[in-house]
């Protein structure tokens, strides 16, 4: 009975990541200076989904003044190794680990895109080194196909 519900669990989570498919829109969140290192406070981001499943994600980041149209997709071995179940306050559906080529110089930056079941999206861009980067957008569906 267990092994039965666990079954449906995963195949109705499957399908909830599929609605995720498409175009989302929102701002840089987070006021504190610590949350906002090299992003601006009015910056917008947009998050295109284009392939989403329960095994990864591939899309298209865009960031104001930061990142053009980049194309983006969730790490293999992220995907096969404990991180694909990896959570954090509010209580993602799933999160997903990808990198995107900044244009700046100062090297990839790592994304986490973490979607919620009350169908909204978070992308957080993340650096360190010599240019490091931290912001938080919040994204809502824009209604847009990507």
């Amino acid at each position: 009975m267990r092994w039965a519900t666990l079954v449906l669990l995963t195949l109705l989570g499957c399908n909830d990541l599929r609605t995720f498919r498409g175009e989302w829109r929102g701002p840089r969140v987070g006021d504190a200076d610590a949350l906002r290192v090299n992003v601006a406070q009015t910056t917008q981001a947009r998050l295109a989904i284009d392939a989403i499943d329960s095994h990864g994600l591939s899309a298209r980041l865009a960031i104001d003044g930061l990142l053009p149209e980049t194309p983006i997709a969730s790490l293999a071995g992220a995907e096969a190794d404990v991180l694909a179940g990896m959570t954090f306050g509010g209580a993602p559906l799933r999160v997903y680990l990808a990198f995107a080529a900044v244009p700046d110089g100062g090297g990839d930056a790592l994304a986490v895109v973490a979607l919620y079941d009350d169908q909204r999206v978070e992308v957080r861009v993340l650096r360190g080194g010599a240019t490091p980067l931290y912001g938080i957008f919040a994204l809502t569906e824009s209604g847009g196909a990507p």
